[in-house]
């Protein structure tokens, strides 16, 4: 049975999931599927077929908002982290919308280039309306920023076989990677973009809100030949710390900026403007602040986030931020933000419930990734 949860938001998924028997729970105030137990077989079963065949999540909570008018494009990039000068319409850009004062991260979140006039962004479920406002109180009167949360649904569709299953209901899968294409699906449209968040080759299909029930039970049946399955939020979240992903409210925050993070690759330090430029500068040239690893376990230990982070002499060095059992590898692993004086390969201690477990102090990702 599926855990009742209310007074949440809910996707346009939802009945699905709970006729499959999903476990729900909120998610950034979202009541989403964690893991089919019945179906799926939960979050190993799920994780190990997103990493092997094909697996499909309902990521309908993620936000969905677009900047448009007269020089959008520009104000957008005056704002946010990344270089929309480097890509082109059609293409996509992971950035960070950061604190002008502090450089903490309000969101990381994907921008759609759909023109000289147009930015289409997805932002996480819970920052969507806080992303919206700082855009909306900042945007000159010739710039539109609006809010289209329930608007459009997102299913991801990751795994090697994905361009299988796409290709099965005549969805394109010939554009690269982080490159975005219009499409129809049974004479309704929707967009289709080479992304995701497990590290395998995928896709997120943005159908209209209306569409999205029809969309996935068609993926699940052009599916059946390739072993299919629906994934929750549980898979996802062991998929991407496989992979050194960041997880805002974890691994990104307002207090842990994207130098920190060490997300500085989505940061266009050669741009004059850019919200919390100058406090960024200043943090990367000081080069003091804590930095973000990995952990892997040299035992049965899993970390979690929060737990304490020692030298062998008992000393802290910080805490877990991310850290969860690894399907693949078969061992525990964790993100963790950690002093300077800490260098890759050091071994370190984790309290894990009062118990000490060695960890090796690597550098992400866990699992190669296949995205490209």
């Amino acid at each position: 049975m599926a855990t009742k949860v209310t007074s949440l938001n809910r996707s346009p998924l939802h009945d699905r999931h709970v006729a499959r028997g999903a476990k729900m729970a909120d998610f950034g105030g979202w009541e989403m599927p964690i893991e089919y137990p019945g179906a799926g077989g939960g979050v190993l079963a799920e994780h190990a077929c997103v990493r092997n065949r094909v697996g499909i999540f309902d990521v309908s909570h993620l936000g969905k908002g677009v900047v448009r008018g007269h020089r959008a494009v520009e104000f957008v990039n005056d704002c946010l982290t990344a270089d929309l000068r480097r890509i082109v319409p059609g293409q996509a850009q992971y950035t960070l919308c950061c604190d002008d004062a502090t450089g903490g991260v309000v969101d990381d979140l994907i921008a759609y280039l759909r023109g000289d006039e147009e930015v289409f962004l997805i932002p996480n479920a819970a920052n969507t309306a806080e992303v919206v406002r700082r855009l909306s109180a900042a945007a000159p009167s010739h710039v539109e920023v609006e809010d289209l949360h329930h608007q459009l649904g997102v299913i991801a569709v990751q795994g090697p076989d994905s361009d299988d299953l796409l290709a099965a209901l005549d969805l394109p899968t010939d554009h690269e990677y982080m490159s975005f294409v219009p499409a129809e699906w049974d004479g309704r449209p929707l967009i289709v973009c080479r992304s995701g968040y497990t590290g395998e080759r995928g896709y997120e299909l943005l159908p209209r809100w209306d569409d999205a029930g029809d969309l996935w039970d068609a993926l699940l049946a052009a599916g059946a030949e390739f072993g299919v399955q629906p994934c929750g939020l549980g898979a996802r979240d062991t998929l991407r710390t496989e992979m050194g992903y960041p997880l805002h409210g974890q691994d990104l925050s307002l207090s842990i900026t994207p130098v920190q993070a060490r997300s500085t690759w989505a940061v266009g330090w050669d741009k004059p403007r850019f919200w919390g430029r100058e406090a960024l500068l200043a943090e990367r040239t000081a080069g003091t602040s804590p930095l973000l690893w990995g952990l892997l376990a040299k035992d049965r230990s899993i970390p979690r986030p929060h737990m304490a982070v020692l030298a062998a002499g008992g000393d802290r060095l910080g805490e877990v931020t991310s850290g969860t059992f690894s399907p693949t590898r078969k061992v525990g692993i964790g993100l963790a933000l950690l002093q300077r004086s800490v260098n890759e390969g050091d071994t370190v201690i984790v309290d894990v419930r009062g118990r000490p477990g060695e960890f090796e102090v690597v550098r992400p990702p866990f699992v190669k990734p296949s995205t490209r």
